[in-house]
């Protein structure tokens, strides 16, 4: 949990003004409670008192400038006696309380029945450790706000949840040697994030492979490749070296992404392999 200078909680993240969606709803949200607040008499001081928030704050939260987190609402509703109606918000708040592009892109994520990622230079997100993750964002410059930083990690962390779905997805990754090796937050971060690998790998409808860097023969020196497949036989893909890096749904253009995906599996370690490289790596580091 965040603090601020007064020493209060943080409620939550700054909204983003080019996100429609999620400016109105959280504008809702604080309109809500400042409503109820002022039906129940609290001043704007009294109230952040009483919920462990600063002033300035609670005025962000009802001005719908700042995303109120879930305890937010939970103690507002508790200290002005709405009878779960205020925290029955927390749902609305869910949907908008990361990213647009990362929401867009756990929606697509909650549709598929495949997944499958080439990944040359970082471990992918689905496969990070929060540690691992955190440390990677710390490497983005210009830097990250703390703020940013903190929400990005959140929107990361919160799509591993396609791992618990059921039925579970078809889930392919390749990964890049370099990718285990290098030691980005330190070597015992970095050796957390390889065991957690060794876990991931040996769900049964996951299959991890590693691309080795001598390699002579290697289909994806375009850069990073996605594709997800729906039920309804459409799809969705992206990559670094095709289309402009522009996701694409034309058939046509994911036939040619598949067939690169297809051609770097077929180069790439085999997955028992792949498994027993990624151990040997973590022996070593």
């Amino acid at each position: 949990m965040s603090v601020d200078v007064e020493g209060a909680e943080e409620p939550g993240w700054e909204v983003d003004p080019d996100d429609e969606q999620g400016v109105a709803v959280v504008a809702a949200v604080g309109r809500q409670l400042k409503v109820w607040r002022e039906m129940a008499g609290m001043r704007v001081a009294d109230f952040g008192t009483a919920i462990g928030y600063g002033e300035d704050q609670v005025r962000k939260v009802e001005a719908g400038r700042r995303i109120p987190r879930p305890e937010y609402l939970d103690r507002a509703d508790n200290v002005l006696n709405a009878d779960g109606r205020i925290a029955a918000m927390k749902k609305d708040v869910e949907q908008v309380r990361y990213p647009k592009r990362v929401r867009d892109l756990a929606k697509m994520e909650a549709r598929a029945v495949e997944v499958a990622t080439y990944n040359n230079h970082n471990i992918h997100g689905l496969l990070q450790t929060e540690e691992h993750a955190r440390a990677l964002f710390d490497m983005r410059r210009p830097a990250y706000s703390s703020d940013e930083l903190n929400r990005n990690l959140a929107a990361r962390m919160a799509r591993r949840v396609i791992f618990e779905r059921s039925p579970a997805p078809s889930m392919s990754f390749v990964q890049e040697e370099v990718t285990l090796r290098r030691p980005i937050g330190g070597t015992m971060v970095m050796r957390r994030q390889l065991e957690h690998l060794l876990e991931v790998g040996q769900l049964r409808n996951v299959e991890i492979q590693v691309m080795p860097t001598d390699r002579e023969d290697h289909a994806g020196m375009g850069g990073l490749i996605e594709l997800l497949k729906f039920e309804d036989g459409t799809g969705v893909g992206r990559s670094e070296g095709a289309f402009a890096s522009r996701p694409v749904t034309d058939p046509r253009q994911l036939r040619i992404l598949e067939l690169r995906y297809g051609i770097i599996r077929a180069q790439a370690l085999p997955p028992r392999e792949s498994l027993a490289f990624i151990e040997h790596v973590l022996g070593e580091t």
